[in-house]
């Protein structure tokens, strides 16, 4: 694909049937070059590039985006959600229970949904969302050395 082919975020706006704002346009990018990012986090970046913009605007964008599969929202037990700008591919997640880093793992096997339910009961599975949980490497290191 030569960059002339590469959507801009506004004709993925487009795309997905959304108005494109500025504040959509700035989230679309912060999501895209953050890494698993928080709601404050998101918010920060959007402010960065807008200027003020109020939390429940960031909380409406990210739902609008999320629900046309621009970032995808993901909620590891006990953290809140996060949003990331990888999309479409059905990987998965590995969270840190101590310090809550989240990085993301290739699909496990296969095609998506790249897992087979034992019982479907009825449904059209097109995605299975696993997190695997352990400590990331400096917090092992942290527990190894007390």
């Amino acid at each position: 694909m030569t960059a002339s082919q590469i959507p801009t975020i506004a004709e993925e706006l487009r795309g997905a049937g959304l108005r494109v704002t500025a504040v959509r346009v700035a989230l679309l990018e912060t999501v895209r070059r953050g890494d698993h990012l928080g709601v404050e986090a998101i918010a920060a970046g959007v402010r960065d590039r807008v200027g003020h913009v109020s939390l429940q605007a960031v909380y409406e964008a990210l739902n609008a985006l999320t629900t046309a599969r621009l970032v995808r929202r993901l909620e590891p037990a006990g953290s809140p959600a996060r949003y990331e700008g990888r999309v479409g591919d059905n990987h998965h997640h590995v969270a840190c229970r101590s310090c809550g880093v989240v990085a993301d793992v290739d699909c496990a096997v296969g095609e998506a949904p790249c897992l087979t339910a034992s019982d479907d009961h009825g449904y059209s599975i097109d995605e299975a969302e696993v997190i695997y949980w352990g400590l990331c490497a400096n917090c092992s290191a942290t527990a190894s050395s007390s």
